[in-house]
């Protein structure tokens, strides 16, 4: 008869001894954090939703934990820099991810070999939102509904074009699965951010786009771009006439986000001190009415288990998407 092994007294002691230590150094570390300034990293450019909204918690944690937070700027090749750069930094969360659904969710089925994985390389800390994007178009193209645009698409084929913040952003995935629903043929222009596409929108030299609606609902109201449909769960309150894709007959359920990371080895201790900070932000009435004036519906309050979950689902739903449209990037 085998007997099971039995850790000595004195091999059992020390080993509670080490794991108390451990903990202790962690909460410890937690209890000084953050004794340095933290860096938000952005993967767009200025003046787009992503920065907009990272710039408020900035602020909002700057205030909560009495140190300085900055926002850092890294736009680039669809948010792939500024997130392996983020991913990249020092577990010990001075350098903070603040990001989209698509440079985590999306660019894994997108793109055959990443810098980084989002599941590995990357702790989610909290949600910060859930939306869709606005389907704008200019104001002078003779449509005022998505069933008279797929209409006049289809009688124009290949002759309209559309613009998106970059290959393989939600809003180039949105409109591709539009296109495949409604058999409309059309072409892509990717640009290198929200602001730069909505701008030339507006500017007559691209015809349609699925677009943020923290950068764009403004400029709706202002009339300098028509609103004819929206792809989140239920209508905007501040745009109460944009009926949604399901509404308009043409399904679909990939809702985005906002969310924080950091690396994935920063203590749990700190992770936890954070998500507490960024949930709290969010339950200020301030804050709430600044993001739902930019027409945030839904503001989960998520603990990083829940978020950590949600972007597990996110991975297999807009892998599924890029499958079904057929989009891949190298």
């Amino acid at each position: 008869m085998t007997r099971a092994f039995q850790p000595s007294p004195l091999k059992a002691a020390m080993a509670l001894a080490l794991l108390a230590g451990a903990m202790a150094a962690h909460a410890q570390g937690a209890d000084k954090y953050p004794d340095k300034t933290v860096t938000i990293v952005v993967p767009t450019a200025p003046a787009g939703g992503t920065d907009t909204i990272a710039r408020m918690f900035a602020d909002a944690l700057g205030k909560t934990f009495k140190q300085t937070f900055i926002v850092d700027n890294r736009p680039g090749a669809n948010g792939i820099l500024g997130v392996d750069f983020a991913a990249k930094g020092p577990p010990d969360g001075a350098r903070v991810l603040f990001t989209y659904t698509a440079s985590v969710a999306i660019n894994p089925a997108l793109y055959k070999k990443l810098p980084f994985d989002p599941v590995k390389d990357l702790a989610p800390v909290a949600q910060v939102g859930r939306a869709g994007n606005l389907m704008l178009v200019r104001k002078d193209l003779p449509v005022n509904t998505l069933k008279e645009f797929v209409a006049y698409a289809k009688a124009n084929p290949d002759k309209l074009n559309y613009c998106s913040w970059g290959n393989g952003s939600g809003g180039h995935l949105t409109m591709e699965n539009l296109k495949k629903q409604a058999g409309l043929v059309m072409t892509h222009v990717a640009y290198k951010g929200s602001v730069p596409c909505v701008q030339d929108l507006m500017g007559g030299q691209v015809d349609a786009a699925f677009a943020d609606i923290s950068s764009t609902v403004e400029v709706v109201k202002a009339g300098r771009v028509k609103a004819i449909a929206y792809s989140g769960p239920g209508r905007l309150p501040m745009l109460p006439d944009v009926p949604t894709l399901n509404e308009s007959g043409y399904p679909f359920d990939n809702y985005t986000w906002y969310g924080f990371f950091v690396p994935a080895k920063t203590p749990p201790a700190i992770v936890d001190k954070l998500n507490a900070a960024i949930v709290g932000a969010l339950k200020d009435p301030a804050i709430v009415k600044r993001l739902h004036e930019m027409n945030f519906t839904d503001i989960p309050l998520t603990t990083p288990q829940q978020f950590s979950a949600t972007l597990a689902q996110d991975l297999k739903d807009w892998s599924a998407l890029v499958k079904s449209v057929g989009v891949t990037l190298d």
